[in-house]
């Protein structure tokens, strides 16, 4: 056991994502964007994909992590919130202290990896844990 395992437990090893899961089919809908994320982030991204886009937590959540999501194929993140739609830090902090607590609520969800460009990334199709980030989103962001 190594040093760092000693500290924060072994890594997690996760299933790959069966290419006949729904999941699937909307990973590669939006894979473009995904390899846009991945390339920019250089970070684990964890993806919680669904019809129509989906959304990407980036770096170790919920301790410590970004967001980005697919809207209408182009990709949104905390970036775009504050130079496009006007989002004032307070409202991105509370936003950030939901997504951690939602993020929390679904760490029980089954998991798996697919392989988005060079980078393999964590999947989580759950369509609860999809809804409650969209919600948490749409209420902090109004």
């Amino acid at each position: 056991m190594g040093f760092l395992e000693t500290l924060f437990g072994p890594k997690k090893v996760y299933p790959p994502l069966d290419p006949a899961n729904p999941a699937a089919g909307h990973l590669a809908n939006m894979h473009e964007q995904l390899e846009e994320i991945s390339q920019k982030a250089k970070q684990p991204l964890e993806v919680i994909p669904g019809e129509g886009g989906g959304y990407v937590f980036i770096g170790k959540p919920p301790r410590n992590f970004g967001i980005a999501w697919v809207e209408d194929g182009a990709v949104v993140s905390f970036k775009t919130l504050t130079e496009e739609r006007g989002v004032k830090p307070a409202q991105l902090q509370t936003l950030v202290e939901k997504l951690r607590t939602t993020y929390g609520a679904n760490q029980d969800s089954p998991r798996f990896v697919a392989k988005v460009g060079d980078q393999e990334v964590i999947v989580t199709p759950s369509e609860k844990f999809r809804e409650q980030v969209s919600e948490v989103i749409r209420a902090t962001i109004r």
